[in-house]
């Protein structure tokens, strides 16, 4: 799912930051800022009518990302994400 998708108030975990061609800055300044595999995130307001921006939050932090930016993040539900992480522990067990 992409972080557009999420709703107002959902939390996710990152999954990956996509790369539009090879050496993509804006893919690589959203990995400065924090989002990187594994991180929560939180849509903590959108835009009316679909538009720009979307207000997001990692750790404390909170960023106003474009439709194009957030576009490029995809996530995973956190619960998910959550039980998959105990699954692995688990199996190493």
């Amino acid at each position: 799912m992409l972080l557009t998708d999420l709703s107002r108030g959902a939390i996710a975990c990152v999954e990956r930051v996509h790369d539009a061609h090879e050496r993509d800055p804006i893919a690589q300044r959203l990995r400065d800022l924090g989002f990187v595999p594994g991180e929560p995130v939180r849509v903590v307001a959108r835009a009316p009518w679909s538009a720009d921006p979307l207000l997001v939050q990692i750790g404390s932090t909170r960023f106003a990302l474009r439709r194009s930016e957030a576009l490029r993040v995809t996530v995973t539900d956190a619960a998910a994400a959550e039980v998959e992480a105990v699954e692995t522990q688990a199996s190493a067990a």
